[in-house]
């Protein structure tokens, strides 16, 4: 939090860090506030407090630009421990239940196989999804459990490989945003006539960005605005059309199609554009 009585920083752009265990995704938002002098930072999607790895932030103008990253398909690995239920889901949680496993590696693999594709999740109790206003959490930390309708997600990659102990086996996994890791690992043990759980989550990527570009919460590299488009082909105009977009103006008609980062001169980030009926549609202004 930017101390009282200091101006805002000003400062906009796109942070990557490399979240640890212990710390809440909002945890990270509150360092990088202190720490670059501003209350204007957000996150493109929460992780657990035990999970590390990828968060995107936005700063500045860049929390103008998070909806095009909260979207976008994420990458883990973790492992699956067989035998033991918890109410989490997770390591964290309390012992629900313990079954004698001995899973094969070709067991594992063809139980993780099924969850390939477009699938329904039911999101666990202890997940921010909110139910009649209240999160489920926070009715978990109440003792309450409700109903919770089933979500669609769709998993791209699901592998699984034997370690060192027989009852715990890695997991790499590609998906939408929006699906449970925790509910994939607790299902591979339920498909195998037992029970398992999740520990050691780590996100890898979130769209076009890796663990290669991330950096510590608390000596953050502030990357230009244009970054938050990464993922987002770019469309370069001249200072006449420039001066349209500016007023939100539409581009006339595309052959093309999805949305595109309107740059103009001097490398200014003008825009998202996004092809609506055949025509290029302000999705996101920034300047004007």
């Amino acid at each position: 939090m930017a101390r009282r009585g200091r101006p805002d920083s000003g400062v906009s752009g796109c942070v990557i860090v490399d979240k640890q265990a212990g710390m809440t995704s909002h945890d990270v938002v509150d360092v990088l506030r202190r720490s670059l002098g501003t209350r204007k930072v957000g996150h493109a999607g929460t992780l657990d407090p035990d999970a590390t790895g990828v968060l995107v932030l936005g700063v500045g103008k860049g929390t103008k630009l998070l909806q095009f990253v909260t979207g976008a398909d994420k990458t883990y690995v973790g492992e699956i421990v067989f035998g033991v239920a918890t109410s989490t889901l997770d390591a964290a949680g309390e012992v629900t239940g313990t079954w004698e496993m001995a899973p094969s590696p070709r067991e594992v693999a063809e139980a993780a196989a099924a969850f390939v594709g477009d699938i329904e999740q039911i999101p666990p109790m202890v997940s921010a999804v909110r139910i009649d206003g209240k999160r489920l959490h926070e009715l978990a930390r109440e003792g309450k459990e409700v109903d919770r309708p089933a979500r669609p997600v769709t998993v791209y990659r699901y592998e699984t490989a034997p370690t060192d102990d027989p009852l715990v086996f890695t997991l790499d996994v590609r998906c939408s945003s929006g699906t449970y890791i925790r509910s994939l690992a607790a299902d591979v043990g339920t498909a195998l006539g037992g029970g398992a759980h999740l520990r050691s989550l780590r996100r890898t990527s979130v769209g076009p960005f890796t663990l290669d570009d991330a950096g510590s919460a608390t000596d953050p590299v502030v990357l230009p605005i244009i970054e938050m488009l990464r993922g987002l082909p770019r469309l370069e105009v001249d200072r006449t059309v420039a001066d349209r977009v500016r007023v939100g103006q539409a581009l006339g008609p595309s052959g093309g199609s999805g949305q595109f980062a309107i740059v103009g001169p001097d490398d200014e980030l003008l825009a998202v554009y996004e092809v609506r009926e055949g025509v290029m549609t302000p999705a996101k202004v920034l300047v004007g």
